[in-house]
């Protein structure tokens, strides 16, 4: 009894006051769980020249002369929101306003219309970059298209504020096929980081 006393008295010490007790978990319950609960497979870190190429890549795409129609998506508006959502600490806000001034030279609308709007944009991205990669992709182009839109109504709402006209609700189409095409874009961009599948039923990653 007084060996058994001191064992005791010694487990007592040593364990951590915050401590929760342990829970035995069967065979049966944690293969149930571990199919219950598969997480996503493990990403390689993105490489700064990926990201910023792709940027430089999307704002090309804009700049061709089908670039801005009124059906085509903003390629870097949806580069942006890819980047801040997945690497916020390396694409911020910086990056989206000088984006923006590119823009706003290219089209030649008022400097710093599409500054503000893509700032905007990459704001509303980092702020809900936890939240968005919850979400599956489809789900996430819901979030892309209130983004996109929020975009949109900045960029609109200075260009009446200066006497411009109202362009038509066909001028919200891009935001639309955005969101459609954010699976796509998804896609492509996070190919060079996935992992080759190496499956290991010994393993829970």
């Amino acid at each position: 009894m007084g060996l058994w006393r001191a064992v005791r008295t010694s487990f007592a010490l040593n364990r951590p006051r915050n401590a929760e007790p342990v829970e035995l978990v069967s065979a049966g319950a944690l293969g149930a769980g571990r199919a219950a609960y598969r997480p996503s497979a493990l990403l390689l870190p993105a490489r700064p020249m990926f990201i910023w190429g792709s940027l430089l890549a999307a704002l090309v795409l804009n700049l061709l002369p089908a670039g801005r129609a009124a059906w085509l998506p903003d390629f870097l508006a949806l580069a942006l929101v890819f980047w801040n959502v997945h690497q916020p600490r390396r694409v911020g806000i910086g990056a989206a306003f000088v984006a923006g001034l590119l823009m706003d030279v290219h089209d030649g609308a008022l400097f710093g219309e599409h500054a503000l709007a893509y700032t905007l944009l990459a704001y509303g991205a980092i702020t809900l970059h936890r939240r968005v990669q919850w979400f599956p992709v489809g789900a996430q182009s819901l979030h892309v298209l209130a983004l996109l839109l929020l975009a949109q109504w900045v960029s609109l709402a200075v260009r009446l504020w200066v006497g411009g006209n109202f362009p038509g609700w066909g001028y919200f189409g891009s935001s639309l096929t955005g969101a459609v095409v954010w699976p796509l874009v998804s896609w492509i961009l996070l190919a060079p980081q996935r992992r080759p599948a190496e499956r290991d039923d010994t393993r829970p990653l």
